[in-house]
């Protein structure tokens, strides 16, 4: 009986597993429809460096607002656009360059943290969009938000 259970499980676990690989042959082979495709970057696109992609703000108390800048650098060989920041959740709000990044230049992403809310250890991403290859990356804030006195 337990021979005849894993062989059902290990059955499933492989048709499952051919049907993920078939909807993404499908999803990439679709042609035009780009949204549901990556993009890769060619050889000169910009490449984007963070300064550092992880800030501590340590121990703060509930309410009390962070704000980092977070910078970048264009080590690419075109312009750099940010075209889009996302974080985890509204209490983080990430602000992008409005004006593309010349190669070998910096620029910044400014991120405000709102704890209102929030309480112990806190990990807020940031996924950063833009033309660089590769074409998104994630900065993070973190620290603990404790109790109001």
């Amino acid at each position: 009986m337990k021979k005849i259970f894993i062989l059902a499980i290990a059955a499933i676990s492989f048709t499952a597993c051919r049907n993920a690989n078939n909807q993404t042959s499908e999803t990439a082979s679709a042609g035009n429809d780009t949204s549901k495709t990556a993009k890769v970057a060619p050889a000169d696109a910009p490449v984007i460096v963070f300064e550092r992609d992880i800030y501590d703000f340590g121990k703060i108390e509930q309410g009390e607002k962070v704000k980092h800048d977070f910078k970048l650098k264009n080590t690419g060989k075109s312009p750099l656009i940010v075209s889009n920041a996302t974080a985890t959740c509204g209490c983080t709000i990430p602000q992008v360059p409005g004006e593309p990044i010349l190669p070998g230049k910096e620029g910044i992403i400014s991120v405000v943290f709102n704890s209102e809310g929030k309480m112990g250890m806190q990990d807020k991403v940031v996924t950063v969009t833009s033309n660089a290859n590769p074409t998104t990356t994630t900065v993070h804030l973190v620290g603990e938000v404790l109790a109001k006195k």
